[in-house]
């Protein structure tokens, strides 16, 4: 049976999210602002939550319309099929969002969808209470300009959370945009990749993730997991297709350094869980000591920013610094993030390319220089 997907993304990584779905064989793909709509059957709703490296989590999409009155509102849930996915012990609470609509208090959108919810399982299981102790079934709404639409959350805890970070240092960066930081810099099984402000080394990690081919989903559950409509034996097979999809003979190799000696001790442990310790060689350097130790290499890096850190002077001054030690030379590509429009300037060339993204809330832009 086909089924409807969205799966939300940080802003401007639409494309990348299009294009991991399709090699995945999701049908109707379509990229949208902030999120990527897809269909297909219950494998592809394993394998875009075991595989999507840059989605935020995949939601199940139940039903919309449009709703003026908290009336329209309840009818409209009340007709969607939710039998279809909950049972009768399950668990369903409900959270979402209202944007310039008449329907502006999220707390009474709440109650009024999870009341049209009891009232339609009431009806299909004929019994007048939930005890909602099995398991949790998320549902997710979004009202926009009086446009309701209705999800069922497959993932639970988002997609970012890997399973490989439960620490982190100050300010990091999300792992989904590590990975698309990774991915715009086309790293391959054969590359050699640094990253010499690490920090607790998430975007080598992701790095190394992309170029041994690990699914970033592969050791992490899922709320999915535990729904009476997904067989599991489907998701033995989607993991046992992902083990068998990883490269193990990389030539691929890392180098991350950082002046916090803890934020190191971190991204060691770290990379261990995340099964590319033996790929990556952590060390204590400043920026200013950075040397190349291959004859080829891609640099992907965050750099403090000064908005977030609370020193503008010093981070205008680390991008000096890179500007001196990241020279122009043949085989040699650099990648870094940052909000300041004066990056340019501080590191003393223009990029041969930029694109906009967000870490966080934080619009930034990546500045690559590759020629």
């Amino acid at each position: 049976m086909i089924i409807k997907y969205s799966a939300p993304c940080l802003l401007g990584l639409e494309g990348l999210v299009a294009d991991e779905l399709r090699q995945m064989e999701a049908l109707n793909v379509q990229a949208k602002n902030g999120r990527v709509d897809f269909e297909g059957n219950e494998n592809i709703l394993v394998r875009s939550n075991l595989w999507s490296r840059y989605s935020e989590r995949i939601l199940i999409y139940m039903g919309e319309g449009y709703v003026k009155t908290f009336e329209d509102l309840f009818q409209l849930v009340k007709a969607i099929p939710w039998e279809e996915w909950i049972d009768p012990k399950d668990a369903f609470p409900v959270k979402g969002y209202s944007l310039n609509s008449l329907l502006h208090s999220v707390s009474d959108c709440q109650s009024i969808i999870k009341k049209a919810i009891v009232e339609r399982l009431k009806s299909k299981y004929s019994i007048s209470w939930f005890e909602e102790t099995g398991p949790i079934h998320r549902i997710q709404f979004s009202i926009m300009k009086d446009t309701a639409c209705l999800f069922i959350d497959s993932s639970g805890e988002g997609l970012h959370k890997r399973g490989y970070r439960p620490v982190s240092n100050t300010a990091p960066i999300k792992e989904t945009l590590a990975a698309a930081m990774a991915d715009l810099a086309r790293v391959r099984h054969y590359h050699t990749l640094y990253d010499p402000t690490c920090g607790s080394g998430t975007i080598l990690i992701e790095g190394a993730m992309k170029a041994l081919n690990i699914a970033p989903g592969l050791h992490r559950s899922f709320a999915s997991e535990r729904f009476y409509r997904i067989p599991e034996e489907i998701w033995r097979s989607e993991r046992s297709r992902a083990m068998d999809m990883i490269i193990h003979d990389a030539d691929f190799k890392a180098y991350g350094s950082d002046i916090d000696a803890h934020a190191l001790e971190i991204a060691t442990e770290n990379a261990r869980r995340a099964g590319v310790a033996m790929k990556i060689d952590f060390s204590k350097h400043d920026i200013r000591e950075f040397k190349k130790r291959s004859e080829k290499g891609t640099l992907i890096c965050n750099p403090p920013y000064g908005e977030r850190m609370g020193d503008i002077r010093t981070a205008r001054e680390i991008y000096s610094v890179m500007g001196e030690k990241f020279t122009s030379e043949r085989g040699w590509a650099y990648y870094i993030i940052s909000p300041d429009e004066e990056f340019e300037s501080c590191f003393g060339r223009k990029a041969d390319k930029r694109r906009k993204l967000y870490n966080g809330m934080i619009k930034c832009q990546l500045y690559m220089y590759y020629k």
